[in-house]
C-alpha cells in the first residue's frame, strides 16, 4: 500500500510567516559529503535479486516496500517493509515508506533501481512542515546518492517511477508484488490494459525463493536467537517483581520488549506472556493476568533485529522457579514430543515428518494418561481420529526467517508436503494445554498449559538448534532460574 492520506486538522495548524520561512533555511552546517557503508544485507540482497532474475527472464519486476498506515487521527504505526523488498534491498528498520523497487530487464539479467523519496533542500517547505517526511520530524533523510551506496543499487526520485512504468507498460511484461501496493497495482493494470493473473504466481515466487536461507540469513537469525535469550533471562531476573507488582504478564511483556528494542528493531511478534490456565489460549496476547507462585507462565517471544530477521522461541517456566509434580509430567511429555521432532527433522525427510513424530508422543502420553477412549494409534488417524487434538490442535513447524510464519505463500507441495533440505530454518513447538473448564482432564492436571520451542536449521547431516541458549530439559530450567533469580 502507499501511505494512507492523513486527514487535515485545522484546529492544529499553525500558519508559517514569509519571515520565518526565510529564517528557518539559513545557518544550517552542511550535510556530510562522506560516503556511507554498504547496509550488512545489501550484499546478500544482491544475490537475491539474481535469483530472482534468472527466474523471470525478460518481464519487468516491481517489489514496493508499502506505507505508511494511520494509527488514529494524524499518526502513524511504525513503518516495517514488505519481507520481500527488504530481502531484495537489505533496507530494514523502518526504511523506506512508499520506495519501490524496480527490476527492469537487460542484457544478461535484469537493471535494478530503487526509487524513494530522497531529502529535500531546507529551503523546501517539507524541510519543516511535513510530519511524514520533513527532516524537522523524522530526521536526515538520505540523498539519492547516499541510498545508492547503502543499498548498492541504483536509485531514483519517486516522483519520476510512474512515468517510468506507464511509459512501456503496454509492451514488456510486469509483473507486481500487489500486496504490497495495490494502488500502484491498479494504475499498472490500467496502463497495460489488463489484470495479470501472473501477479498471484509472483507473490508465491517471493515466498519459495525464501525457503532456503543463504549463510547471511542464517547468521542474523542466530544473532535473533542469542538476543532472544537475554530477553528471557531478563524477564525470569524480573519475576518477582513481575508477582509482587500485579497484572503481571504486562511486565513481562513489557520486560521483553525493552530488551527487543534495545537490541533489535522490535519484537518479531506480539509476545504471548500467558500465565496459568491463560497458557491455553493458543494465541493470548492480551496479556493482562497476574503472575502467581505456584503456576506456570508460558513465554512466547522473539527478538527482531534491525535486518528485520526474528527468532521465535517459547519457554514454559514455574513461577516460583520449580515445577510441582503435576506440572513436571506434562513439561516432561511435551519435551519428549520436541526432541521426537527434532530427531525428525533431516535432509531428505518431509516436512510434516516433523509434526507427525512429535504428535506421536502426545498421542502416547494422552493414551497412557486414560485420556483418550481410543488407543494411540487409533487418535492419530488422519481419516477417523484426531482425538488427541483436543489438547494439541496446532501444527508442530513453521519456516522462520523475515517473517516469524516466513515463506507464507509457499505453496503446499513446497512447504507442508515439501521436502526438508540444508539451509530451512523451521521452529519445532508441540504443546499439551489442559484447559480448566475440561472436565475429561484429571483435576490436578487442569488449568496446566506447556510449549516448548525452539528454532533450527537443516543442515547436510542433520539440524542445529539455533536457540540452544536456553535450557530445555526440567532440571536445566529450574537450576537456570534459581541462578537468574539468586535462589
Amino acid at each position: 500500500m502507499v501511505s494512507e492520506h492523513r486527514p487535515t486538522l485545522p484546529n492544529r495548524q499553525t500558519l508559517f510567516s514569509e519571515a520565518f520561512k526565510q529564517f528557518i533555511a539559513t545557518d544550517w552546517a552542511p550535510y556530510d559529503t562522506a560516503t556511507p557503508n554498504a547496509l550488512p544485507g545489501a550484499i546478500a540482497a544482491a544475490s537475491h535479486r539474481e535469483q530472482l532474475s534468472a527466474r523471470y527472464p525478460g518481464e519487468r519486476l516491481i517489489v514496493p516496500a508499502g506505507g505508511l498506515k494511520i494509527r488514529n487521527n494524524d499518526c502513524d504505526y511504525r513503518f516495517r517493509p514488505h519481507s520481500a523488498f527488504t530481502w531484495l534491498t537489505g533496507l530494514g528498520a523502518d526504511r523506506e515508506p512508499d520506495a519501490v523497487l524496480v527490476m527492469e530487464p537487460a542484457p544478461g539479467g535484469h537493471q535494478a533501481t530503487l526509487y524513494f523519496h530522497p531529502r529535500v533542500p531546507r529551503t523546501d517547505e517539507e524541510f519543516y512542515a511535513d510530519s511524514r517526511y520533513g527532516e524537522m520530524w523524522v530526521g536526515q533523510r538520505e540523498s539519492l546518492a547516499e541510498m545508492a551506496a547503502l543499498a548498492q543499487l541504483a536509485t531514483a526520485d519517486i516522483t519520476d517511477l510512474e512515468p517510468a512504468l506507464q511509459l512501456m507498460a503496454s509492451t514488456t511484461p510486469t509483473r507486481i508484488l500487489r500486496e504490497a501496493n495495490r494502488e500502484l497495482a491498479d494504475k499498472l493494470d490500467a496502463w497495460r490494459g489488463r489484470a495479470e493473473q501472473a501477479d498471484a504466481d509472483f507473490v508465491v515466487a517471493l515466498s519459495e525463493l525464501r525457503l532456503i536461507k543463504d549463510a547471511f540469513e542464517v547468521e542474523q537469525l542466530r544473532q535473533a536467537c542469542r538476543a532472544t535469550a537475554v530477553g528471557f533471562e531478563a524477564v525470569v531476573r524480573e519475576l518477582p517483581r513481575a508477582i509482587a507488582n500485579g497484572r503481571g504478564e504486562r511486565w513481562v511483556e513489557g520486560i521483553f520488549g525493552l530488551h527487543a528494542r534495545h537490541q533489535g528493531n522490535a519484537v518479531g511478534y506480539d509476545t504471548i506472556a500467558a500465565s496459568g490456565d491463560h497458557a491455553n489460549t493458543l494465541h493470548w496476547i492480551r496479556n493482562d493476568g497476574d503472575l502467581r507462585e505456584g503456576e506456570l507462565l508460558l513465554l512466547d517471544a522473539g527478538v527482531e533485529l534491525d535486518s528485520l530477521f526474528t527468532a521465535d522461541v517459547t519457554r514454559t517456566l514455574p513461577v516460583s522457579g520449580r515445577f510441582t509434580q503435576a506440572q513436571r509430567k506434562v513439561y516432561d511429555a511435551v519435551l519428549a514430543a520436541q526432541s521426537a521432532g527434532m530427531a525428525a527433522a533431516m535432509p531428505g525427510a518431509k516436512f510434516s515428518d516433523v509434526h507427525q513424530a512429535a504428535i506421536t508422543v502426545i498421542a502416547q502420553h494422552l493414551a497412557q494418561w486414560g485420556l483418550l477412549s481410543i488407543n494411540a494409534a487409533e487418535s492419530l488417524d488422519p481419516e477417523t481420529g484426531g482425538q488427541y487434538r483436543r489438547w494439541m490442535v496446532h501444527g508442530t513447524s513453521h519456516h522462520l526467517g523475515l517473517d516469524v510464519h516466513d515463506c507464507a505463500q509457499a505453496r503446499r507441495e513446497n512447504y507442508r508436503d515439501g521436502v526438508l533440505k540444508p539451509g530451512m530454518v523451521i521452529t519445532v513447538e508441540p504443546g499439551i494445554y489442559f484447559k480448566s473448564t475440561d472436565l475429561l482432564v484429571p483435576e490436578e492436571l487442569r488449568g496446566i498449559g506447556v510449549r516448548i520451542e525452539d528454532d533450527i536449521l537443516i543442515t547436510d547431516t542433520g539440524n542445529e538448534i539455533l536457540s540452544d541458549q536456553l535450557p530445555r530439559k526440567a532440571d536445566e530450567v529450574e537450576s537456570w532460574m534459581a541462578g537468574l533469580l539468586g535462589s
